[in-house]
């Protein structure tokens, strides 16, 4: 008999409420025995019947979803009663713009720090400098003039291929720089 009411043991949230814990349960899914502070919070920020309420209008796949966040919300409540998820948001949000400043000024001293390594005979320093899809520019242009791509000479003045690159020709100078309202590689306005 001890068995039996042991395998048949409430779900936490039933349990919590101290009623008998229904074969139809829509706790039980969400709410094993083996976690019982997971309801008592959920419960302390939400209340047993507004949970009911939830679950029962959505879906069933969308349950287990709802309740991880209803428990996240509500133990980040427990912890942070005035701010919740808000404090761990913004906490989350400066370290990232910490990080991205740490990996600009990273960048910035690798930029550096290549322009220095690198030979500049024969080849326009400013390329360097530029955000990479400038120097994918302008590197796919000299690739082109150099395999003799266009027409005269297979320098690096040459018209541009006639296959499409990903982005915009005519926003490009020859040099590299954005320039919507200039002439582009192609030769065009």
């Amino acid at each position: 008999m001890a068995s039996s009411s042991s395998y048949n043991s409430p779900c936490a949230a039933c349990k919590f409420l101290r009623r008998k814990c229904m074969p139809g349960c829509i706790f039980a899914p969400y709410f094993p025995p083996e976690e019982p502070q997971k309801f008592a919070n959920v419960h302390k920020i939400f209340g047993a019947s507004n949970v009911t309420k939830l679950l029962n209008e959505l879906l069933p796949h969308q349950r287990e979803d709802a309740v991880n966040s209803l428990a996240y919300e509500a133990e980040a409540r427990v912890r942070d009663p005035v701010y919740g998820c808000v404090s761990a948001i913004s906490f989350l949000q400066r370290q990232v713009e910490r990080l991205q400043k740490e990996l600009d000024a990273a960048n910035a001293d690798l930029i550096r720090f290549a322009c220095n390594e690198i030979p500049t005979a024969g080849m326009q320093p400013s390329v360097y400098a530029m955000g990479p899809l400038r120097q994918r520019a302008v590197e796919l242009h000299r690739r082109v003039g150099s395999e003799g791509g266009g027409g005269g000479g297979g320098g690096y003045h040459q018209t541009a291929p006639s296959f499409t690159f990903p982005y915009s020709l005519h926003e490009w100078n020859d040099v590299g720089d954005y320039n919507p309202n200039g002439r582009g590689l192609d030769g065009g306005i």
